[in-house]
């Protein structure tokens, strides 16, 4: 079993992956985090459940950042960010970050916290931001995504219907048959999913849209 893979309860401690924008930063951290029982600091995202990302903003080189390091499969990131704004945060959402800290409020053991929060699949952030993100995310459903048909998880309700069909054993004739579409147009529906999220096949999609938890 990899690190990765461990599990952080009773004895085990999270593995923790620490990025700073500078050596400084993430120095000190790691300096700081070495003392947290519940936290055991890897050198590699590959080998951690979470990692944390200090950055005194967060702009595109931090955002990509993000990304970056959640494509090495590590589970979940965190960003401690000294100069935060609703820009900041929303950027950081969009480039999948559970968890947003201010670098002044985050003692080791509050981020500690935060941390095991995050692999346990809660996110945070600081409570006079949420509101505003809310507000961006409203909006973005209403003026982008409600004129496109589609729904915040990405896909349109049509699309959720099919996929909820085939989850339940039906083919496609008897999908178009129970919604009243033809069959090629099942079959589009399908396609498009596929394509969209560089899927392999229909039983991909299916379980594409269960794991994202939209059926």
């Amino acid at each position: 079993m990899s690190a990765g893979a461990e599990h952080y309860a009773g004895t085990r401690a999270v593995p923790t992956y620490v990025l700073g924008s500078d050596p400084i930063s993430q120095a000190g951290l790691i300096a700081q985090l070495r003392s947290v029982a519940s936290l055991r600091i890897v050198d590699e995202p590959e080998r951690a459940r979470v990692a944390v990302l200090v950055v005194d903003e967060v702009d595109d080189d931090a955002a990509r950042s993000i990304r970056k390091v959640l494509r090495t499969g590590c589970a979940q990131v965190a960003a401690i960010v000294t100069v935060l704004d609703d820009a900041g945060v929303l950027r950081a959402v969009e480039a999948g970050a559970c968890t947003i800290l201010r670098r002044s409020e985050a003692t080791p053991e509050q981020l500690a916290g935060a941390l095991v929060a995050a692999v346990e699949g809660h996110g945070s952030l600081p409570p006079d931001l949420l509101g505003s993100l809310l507000s961006q995310v409203g909006a973005l459903q209403r003026n982008v995504l409600q004129p496109r048909g589609l729904l915040l998880n990405g896909f349109t309700e049509r699309e959720l219907e099919v996929l909820r069909l085939l989850a339940d054993g039906l083919d496609t004739a008897e999908v178009a048959a129970k919604l009243s579409y033809s069959e090629r147009t099942v079959k589009g529906i399908v396609h498009d999913v596929v394509t969209r999220y560089n899927l392999r096949n229909r039983c991909h999609a299916v379980a594409y849209a269960c794991r994202a938890g939209v059926i």
